[in-house]
């Protein structure tokens, strides 16, 4: 039997097992996928990180990249690889975790290529489960292409005629960024363009130099401040907003309300003339398949920075799950080492 099964092999599985072989426990990492870096690289392909090289660094191995560049996808799956074979993890691939369940002080872990046991698991599934959807989006045409931003990959998968962006994230304005810039069709956004906007770069220092000097990603989710940045409405990095609206060929139509067949209602105006939806809607958290699990109001594991309240059963890459740091690639090894060090 195991001491340790880590389900999830991308940057929080990858920062635990870290911890666990410097502790030389015995451990095997599980993962749903057919390679290491598979998360990143079902992104949509010109996706970059908003931390430059120097903010990556996984605990114990530098991120090979020159101080100042800003990874894509493909290089972030790179670098997973290669740690994973600097420190000859042990990882099952291709294996779906379909439930976990404690049994007489150990874990049964039922998975699609048979069940695992386990003294106790780290859960490193990260936050991105199911994409969503608004429930009228199932009133559309089936004429209409529809897609999620967990799916899109290139303005090449929409058909030809105007396009629809629905969020206003990250993803979303990154996503509208892209398709405007390719086609000479109207690209409809809707979603808040009222909305802060951070550069990656003040005064010849990243973005994310003046966040760590300030202790933006150090504090904790308890205290005030953190209570009050966590609770507020994130800032769109890195992505010229205001110049992407301005785009001839971009229309804000405020929010999206309803939908039938080819007609959608948002908050500006009815549209008639949408070919392609890119929902930019984000994620529900789903950890139903964990038996006799608390959950918050928010759907998420009710824990103590990883530590449930079923011993033996531990969570890592959760938003804040301490600070805002947690959700960052240089950020994880910090919740990974307090984690390895309270359970070992």
């Amino acid at each position: 039997m195991k001491d340790f099964i880590i389900i999830g092999a991308a940057q929080a599985g990858l920062s635990m097992a870290y911890f666990l072989k410097q502790r030389n426990k015995d451990f095997l990492i599980i993962d749903k996928e057919d390679q290491i870096g598979a998360s990143w690289l079902n992104r949509w392909n010109s996706l970059k990180l908003f931390t430059p090289t120097e903010f990556n660094h996984l605990a114990g191995m530098p991120f090979p990249a020159p101080k100042g560049h800003y990874p894509d996808k493909y290089e972030v799956a790179d670098y997973f690889k290669a740690y994973v074979k600097k420190f000859d993890f042990p990882v099952q691939l291709n294996t779906l975790a379909e439930s976990i369940e404690k049994t007489n002080n150990h874990f049964i872990i039922k998975t699609n290529q048979g069940n695992l046991t386990c003294k106790e698991v780290i859960v490193a599934t990260g936050p991105f489960h199911i994409p969503y959807t608004p429930k009228f989006h199932n009133k559309l045409s089936e004429e209409m292409f529809q897609i999620h931003s967990n799916y899109y990959k290139n303005p090449e998968q929409l058909q030809k005629g105007a396009t629809l962006v629905v969020g206003g994230g990250d993803s979303g304005f990154q996503i509208l960024d892209e398709i405007s810039k390719n086609t000479s069709e109207t690209t409809y956004f809707s979603g808040d363009t009222n909305i802060r906007t951070l550069p990656q770069e003040i005064l010849g220092k990243t973005l994310w130099w003046w966040f760590t000097i300030t202790g933006f990603l150090s504090f904790s989710k308890n205290s005030w401040i953190g209570k009050k940045i966590s609770k507020s409405k994130q800032p769109i990095i890195g992505t010229d907003v205001k110049s992407i609206i301005k785009r001839d060929n971009v229309t804000p139509v405020g929010y999206t309300l309803d939908a039938d067949n080819n007609t959608i209602k948002t908050s500006k105006k009815t549209l008639n003339d949408v070919k392609n939806i890119v929902w930019a809607t984000g994620y529900k958290p789903n950890f139903n398949w964990i038996k006799n699990i608390e959950l918050n109001q928010d759907g998420y594991p009710k824990h103590h920075r990883g530590i449930s309240t079923t011993k033996g059963l531990y969570f890592i890459g959760l938003p804040w799950l301490h600070t805002r740091g947690s959700a960052t690639l240089g950020g994880i090894k910090k919740d990974a080492k307090y984690l390895a060090k309270s359970i070992l």
